[in-house]
Parts: C-alpha cells; sequence; structure tokens
C-alpha cells in the first residue's frame, strides 16, 4: 500500500520517514473528527491517540484495526507502517539538555509537544499557552507501585494577532 503525503500537514511530520503520519492526519481531516472523537473510538487517551498519529506512540494490533475502520483507510497499509516492526520514534528535534531531570522534561515535550499543541489548537484556535500568564504544580502521588510525579502546566491561552 502506497501513502501520499498531504502538503498541508504539520511540517515535522516529513522528519518522521514515512507517509503514514500525513495518511492519518489527511484521513482524519476528512472525516472531520477531534482527537479526542478517535480517542473515544479506539479506546486511547487523546495524548496517546495523537503520539501515534505523530510516530511517538507503539499502536496495539486492535488500534490498527479501529483506526482503519473509522478513518477508511487499508488496514493492510497501517499493519504495513505502524505494525510489528514499527517502533515509535519517541523525540522529534535536535540536541536535548544535559542535566537529567531536565533532559526528561524535554524528551516528555518532545514525545508529547506536537500532540499537545495540536489539541491545544483543536479546543482554543490559533494560539499559544502562556508561560508568563503561567501556573505550574508538582505533586507527589503515592502508588504502591512507586510514587508518582505529576506535573501540572496551566497557562492562559493567547490567540495570535490579527492585524
Amino acid at each position: 500500500m502506497s501513502f501520499v503525503p498531504n502538503q498541508n500537514k504539520p511540517a515535522i511530520l516529513s522528519e518522521l520517514g514515512s507517509p503514514v503520519y500525513a495518511a492519518l492526519h489527511e484521513a482524519k481531516g476528512r472525516k472531520g473528527l477531534s482527537f479526542e472523537q478517535v480517542a473515544k473510538a479506539i479506546g486511547r487517551s487523546e495524548i496517546y491517540t495523537a503520539a501515534i498519529f505523530y510516530g511517538q506512540a507503539k499502536p496495539e494490533p486492535e488500534d490498527l484495526s479501529k483506526l482503519a475502520e473509522l478513518l477508511d483507510v487499508p488496514h493492510e497499509g497501517l499493519v504495513d507502517a505502524l505494525g510489528p516492526n514499527f517502533w515509535a520514534h519517541r523525540g522529534l528535534g535536535s540536541m536535548p539538555p544535559k542535566d537529567p531531570v531536565i533532559y526528561r522534561l524535554y524528551e516528555a515535550i518532545l514525545v508529547y509537544g506536537h500532540p499537545l499543541k495540536h489539541l491545544i489548537h483543536e479546543k482554543f484556535g490559533d494560539g499559544i499557552m502562556s508561560a508568563i500568564d503561567f501556573n505550574g504544580d508538582v505533586e507527589r502521588i503515592p502508588d504502591p507501585k512507586g510514587d508518582r510525579c505529576r506535573l501540572t502546566l496551566e497557562g492562559k491561552f493567547l490567540a495570535y494577532k490579527r492585524w
């Protein structure tokens, strides 16, 4: 199966090496679906679902079946591109910082940054999340398998000005 990339999709997709990502974005757009709707249909979270579309998450075989059916794309093509021999890219971008904590934060943004940006645009429109009018929080969450670190990033949405 051959996927033809759409020139109007996020530029980062061209760096991923496979046109399947552009084809997924194109099919999602053609259907008029949000990542929330796709996520509900395949039984995954929004961020994880968006990460699949950016090659940042490895889908399970049932995810590929559900995506093929939902988006009307050939199942065989998805399996060829994202099946057993596919390993998620887990990071787009340049050289990471050296500090271990900063590196892990950077890694999280590399993996989920483009999906999060897409979700912000879907929910708010064309703009950014402020890091000036911003709140953040770090919480320690007890867990029997090892305590968890919860980071909350809350910034005012700033629409791009038209002039």
